[in-house]
Protein backbone atom coordinates (compact mmCIF):
# COMPACT_ATOMS: atom_id res chain seq x y z
CA UNK A 1 0.00 0.00 0.00
CA UNK A 2 1.09 3.36 -0.61
CA UNK A 3 1.67 5.04 2.23
CA UNK A 4 0.67 8.72 0.78
CA UNK A 5 -3.00 6.60 0.34
CA UNK A 6 -3.02 5.51 4.34
CA UNK A 7 -6.17 6.41 6.77
CA UNK A 8 -6.06 8.36 9.40
CA UNK A 9 -8.01 6.41 11.93
CA UNK A 10 -5.88 4.57 14.60
CA UNK A 11 -8.33 1.40 14.22
CA UNK A 12 -8.25 1.66 10.16
CA UNK A 13 -4.05 1.93 10.41
CA UNK A 14 -4.21 -0.99 13.19
CA UNK A 15 -6.67 -3.25 11.09
CA UNK A 16 -4.41 -3.22 7.97
CA UNK A 17 -1.07 -4.04 10.07
CA UNK A 18 -3.11 -7.02 11.78
CA UNK A 19 -3.46 -8.18 8.44
CA UNK A 20 0.32 -7.65 7.37
CA UNK A 21 -1.03 -5.33 4.88
CA UNK A 22 1.25 -2.47 6.68
CA UNK A 23 4.77 -3.19 7.95
CA UNK A 24 6.70 0.49 8.14
CA UNK A 25 7.64 2.79 10.40
CA UNK A 26 5.22 4.18 12.03
CA UNK A 27 6.05 7.81 12.54
CA UNK A 28 3.48 10.72 10.57
CA UNK A 29 0.76 8.37 10.52
CA UNK A 30 -2.49 8.85 12.85
CA UNK A 31 -1.08 12.49 12.92
CA UNK A 32 -2.05 13.98 16.36
CA UNK A 33 -2.79 10.10 18.01
CA UNK A 34 -0.61 8.93 20.60
CA UNK A 35 1.90 6.60 19.43
CA UNK A 36 3.29 3.75 22.14
CA UNK A 37 6.49 1.67 22.73
CA UNK A 38 5.77 -1.60 23.92
CA UNK A 39 7.71 -4.05 26.21
CA UNK A 40 6.41 -7.52 27.06
CA UNK A 41 7.51 -9.60 30.33
CA UNK A 42 6.78 -12.40 31.98
CA UNK A 43 4.65 -11.48 35.23
CA UNK A 44 7.32 -12.53 37.65
CA UNK A 45 9.77 -9.42 36.47
CA UNK A 46 6.84 -7.76 35.88
CA UNK A 47 6.65 -5.52 39.45
CA UNK A 48 10.42 -4.96 38.73
CA UNK A 49 10.14 -3.10 35.26
CA UNK A 50 6.78 -1.44 37.00
CA UNK A 51 9.31 0.33 39.44
CA UNK A 52 11.87 0.66 37.07
CA UNK A 53 9.51 2.86 34.77
CA UNK A 54 8.48 4.89 37.94
CA UNK A 55 12.08 5.44 38.48
CA UNK A 56 12.83 6.53 34.73
CA UNK A 57 9.94 8.36 33.61
CA UNK A 58 11.85 10.21 30.68
CA UNK A 59 12.93 6.86 28.87
CA UNK A 60 9.85 4.79 30.38
CA UNK A 61 6.72 7.31 30.36
CA UNK A 62 4.14 4.70 31.39
CA UNK A 63 1.06 4.78 29.71
CA UNK A 64 -1.02 1.46 30.94
CA UNK A 65 -0.51 -1.99 32.25
CA UNK A 66 -2.34 -4.55 30.56
CA UNK A 67 -2.61 -7.60 32.73
CA UNK A 68 -0.82 -10.93 32.53
CA UNK A 69 -2.46 -12.87 29.78
CA UNK A 70 -4.83 -10.27 28.52
CA UNK A 71 -4.38 -8.50 25.33
CA UNK A 72 -6.47 -5.40 24.82
CA UNK A 73 -5.05 -2.30 26.18
CA UNK A 74 -9.01 -1.18 27.03
CA UNK A 75 -7.64 2.66 28.15
CA UNK A 76 -5.88 3.36 25.33
CA UNK A 77 -7.29 1.41 22.28
CA UNK A 78 -10.11 -0.80 23.26
CA UNK A 79 -10.61 -3.48 21.14
CA UNK A 80 -7.12 -3.50 19.62
CA UNK A 81 -4.73 -6.92 20.06
CA UNK A 82 -1.50 -6.20 21.54
CA UNK A 83 -0.47 -9.63 19.79
CA UNK A 84 -1.21 -8.33 16.37
CA UNK A 85 -1.77 -4.70 16.30
CA UNK A 86 2.43 -3.83 16.17
CA UNK A 87 3.78 -4.08 12.63
CA UNK A 88 7.16 -5.63 13.60
CA UNK A 89 7.85 -7.00 17.08
CA UNK A 90 11.40 -8.32 18.28
CA UNK A 91 11.92 -11.14 20.72
CA UNK A 92 15.09 -11.14 23.28
CA UNK A 93 16.07 -14.49 25.14
CA UNK A 94 19.04 -14.01 27.72
CA UNK A 95 19.41 -10.43 26.28
CA UNK A 96 20.10 -11.41 22.71
CA UNK A 97 17.12 -11.23 19.92
CA UNK A 98 16.29 -14.34 18.73
CA UNK A 99 13.31 -12.77 16.49
CA UNK A 100 11.57 -10.33 14.54
CA UNK A 101 8.39 -10.99 13.44
CA UNK A 102 4.97 -9.41 12.39
CA UNK A 103 2.40 -11.56 15.01
CA UNK A 104 3.24 -12.56 18.36
CA UNK A 105 0.44 -15.26 18.22
CA UNK A 106 3.33 -18.35 18.71
CA UNK A 107 5.30 -16.23 21.74
CA UNK A 108 2.35 -15.43 23.70
CA UNK A 109 1.77 -16.76 27.05
CA UNK A 110 -1.08 -16.50 29.80
CA UNK A 111 1.62 -15.16 32.09
CA UNK A 112 2.90 -11.98 29.97
CA UNK A 113 1.92 -8.56 31.11
CA UNK A 114 2.28 -5.73 28.93
CA UNK A 115 3.39 -2.31 28.73
CA UNK A 116 2.69 0.75 26.74
CA UNK A 117 5.56 3.69 27.28
CA UNK A 118 5.26 6.49 25.88
CA UNK A 119 6.75 7.44 22.48
CA UNK A 120 8.37 10.87 20.55
CA UNK A 121 6.71 9.97 17.46
CA UNK A 122 3.51 11.46 19.37
CA UNK A 123 4.72 14.95 19.76
CA UNK A 124 5.94 15.68 16.35
CA UNK A 125 2.54 16.73 15.44
CA UNK A 126 2.92 19.10 17.54
CA UNK A 127 6.53 19.77 16.54
CA UNK A 128 5.25 20.23 12.63
CA UNK A 129 2.20 22.55 13.89
CA UNK A 130 5.23 24.94 15.13
CA UNK A 131 6.75 25.32 11.56
CA UNK A 132 9.72 22.48 12.87
CA UNK A 133 10.87 20.05 9.81
CA UNK A 134 11.12 16.42 10.86
CA UNK A 135 13.65 15.02 8.62
CA UNK A 136 13.42 11.56 9.05
CA UNK A 137 9.78 11.73 7.98
CA UNK A 138 10.45 13.89 4.66
CA UNK A 139 13.13 11.51 3.96
CA UNK A 140 10.78 8.28 4.75
CA UNK A 141 13.43 6.97 7.03
CA UNK A 142 13.05 5.65 10.85
CA UNK A 143 14.44 8.07 13.16
CA UNK A 144 18.08 7.85 14.60
CA UNK A 145 18.22 6.50 17.57
CA UNK A 146 21.68 5.91 19.88
CA UNK A 147 22.83 4.58 23.01
CA UNK A 148 24.10 7.09 25.15
CA UNK A 149 26.40 7.09 28.35
CA UNK A 150 23.73 8.11 30.41
CA UNK A 151 22.93 5.37 33.10
CA UNK A 152 19.13 4.87 34.31
CA UNK A 153 17.94 4.28 37.84
CA UNK A 154 18.33 0.80 38.59
CA UNK A 155 15.11 -1.21 39.95
CA UNK A 156 15.21 -4.65 40.72
CA UNK A 157 16.40 -6.96 38.40
CA UNK A 158 16.24 -3.85 35.50
CA UNK A 159 19.44 -1.17 34.77
CA UNK A 160 20.93 0.06 32.02
CA UNK A 161 21.90 3.13 29.24
CA UNK A 162 19.27 5.53 28.48
CA UNK A 163 18.47 5.09 24.99
CA UNK A 164 17.61 8.46 23.01
CA UNK A 165 15.94 9.08 19.80
CA UNK A 166 17.77 12.49 17.61
CA UNK A 167 16.21 15.29 15.43
CA UNK A 168 18.25 17.82 13.94
CA UNK A 169 16.76 21.47 14.59
CA UNK A 170 17.85 24.92 12.82
CA UNK A 171 19.64 26.65 15.70
CA UNK A 172 17.01 29.47 15.84
CA UNK A 173 14.04 26.82 16.32
CA UNK A 174 15.90 24.75 18.66
CA UNK A 175 14.07 26.66 21.67
CA UNK A 176 10.68 26.63 20.05
CA UNK A 177 11.01 22.83 19.91
CA UNK A 178 11.72 22.64 23.51
CA UNK A 179 8.69 24.75 24.13
CA UNK A 180 6.79 22.42 22.06
CA UNK A 181 7.70 19.06 24.11
CA UNK A 182 7.96 20.10 27.36
CA UNK A 183 4.00 20.39 27.23
CA UNK A 184 4.16 16.42 26.30
CA UNK A 185 6.01 14.88 29.44
CA UNK A 186 3.88 11.56 29.29
CA UNK A 187 5.67 11.24 25.85
CA UNK A 188 9.56 12.00 27.00
CA UNK A 189 8.49 15.83 26.88
CA UNK A 190 11.48 17.92 26.54
CA UNK A 191 14.77 17.31 25.31
CA UNK A 192 17.28 15.10 27.43
CA UNK A 193 20.66 16.69 25.85
CA UNK A 194 21.39 19.89 23.24
CA UNK A 195 24.14 19.60 20.39
CA UNK A 196 27.97 17.60 21.02
CA UNK A 197 27.05 14.07 21.06
CA UNK A 198 30.20 13.23 22.57
CA UNK A 199 29.21 14.24 25.88
CA UNK A 200 26.39 11.78 25.92
CA UNK A 201 29.05 8.82 24.51
CA UNK A 202 27.69 9.08 20.89
CA UNK A 203 30.95 9.26 19.00
CA UNK A 204 29.86 9.06 15.35
CA UNK A 205 26.84 11.44 14.62
CA UNK A 206 25.95 9.48 11.55
CA UNK A 207 26.18 5.39 12.94
CA UNK A 208 22.82 5.27 14.99
CA UNK A 209 22.48 2.16 17.10
CA UNK A 210 18.80 1.65 15.92
CA UNK A 211 16.78 3.34 12.79
CA UNK A 212 18.90 5.25 9.91
CA UNK A 213 20.92 8.55 9.72
CA UNK A 214 19.37 11.51 8.72
CA UNK A 215 21.19 14.44 7.01
CA UNK A 216 21.94 17.75 8.55
CA UNK A 217 21.67 20.89 6.96
CA UNK A 218 23.90 24.11 8.09
CA UNK A 219 23.04 25.60 11.14
CA UNK A 220 21.18 22.54 12.34
CA UNK A 221 21.84 21.39 16.22
CA UNK A 222 21.07 17.82 16.80
CA UNK A 223 18.63 17.31 19.43
CA UNK A 224 17.98 14.52 21.68
CA UNK A 225 14.99 13.10 23.47
CA UNK A 226 14.65 10.24 25.64
CA UNK A 227 13.74 6.67 24.23
CA UNK A 228 11.35 4.16 24.46
CA UNK A 229 13.90 1.84 22.92
CA UNK A 230 15.65 2.06 26.35
CA UNK A 231 14.25 -1.33 27.62
CA UNK A 232 15.37 -3.01 24.69
CA UNK A 233 18.77 -1.28 25.62
CA UNK A 234 18.08 -2.99 29.03
CA UNK A 235 17.47 -5.99 28.03
CA UNK A 236 20.77 -6.56 26.52
CA UNK A 237 22.29 -5.10 29.16
CA UNK A 238 20.97 -7.50 31.92
CA UNK A 239 19.77 -10.28 29.77
CA UNK A 240 16.29 -11.49 31.32
CA UNK A 241 15.04 -14.69 29.95
CA UNK A 242 12.46 -13.18 28.14
CA UNK A 243 11.54 -10.06 27.02
CA UNK A 244 9.59 -8.67 24.07
CA UNK A 245 9.20 -5.39 22.52
CA UNK A 246 8.12 -3.26 19.22
CA UNK A 247 10.74 -2.78 16.76
CA UNK A 248 12.47 0.04 17.01
CA UNK A 249 10.08 2.91 15.08
CA UNK A 250 7.14 0.31 14.96
CA UNK A 251 5.10 1.95 17.38
CA UNK A 252 1.48 0.31 18.71
CA UNK A 253 -0.68 3.24 17.60
CA UNK A 254 -3.32 4.29 20.16
CA UNK A 255 -6.99 5.83 19.84
CA UNK A 256 -5.69 8.65 22.65
CA UNK A 257 -5.05 12.20 20.57
CA UNK A 258 -1.79 14.01 22.01
CA UNK A 259 -3.59 16.83 23.31
CA UNK A 260 -5.29 15.00 25.28
CA UNK A 261 -1.68 14.10 27.38
CA UNK A 262 -0.77 17.89 27.19
CA UNK A 263 0.15 20.34 29.47
CA UNK A 264 -0.37 23.96 29.97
Amino acid sequence: MQLTALPDSPDELRGLIRKGELVHPTSGMAPGRVQANLAILPRDLAFDFLLFCQRNPKPCPLLEVVEAGETEPRHFAPGADIRTDVSLYRVYRDGKMVSEVEDLSEFWRDDLVSFLLGCSFSFETALIRAGIRMRHMESDTNVPMFITNIATTPAGAFSGPMVVSMRPIPREQVVRAVQVTSRFPAVHGAPVHLGDPEAIGIADITRPDFGEPVDFEEGDVPVFWACGVTPQAVAMSVKPPLMITHAPGHMFITDKKDEDLAVL
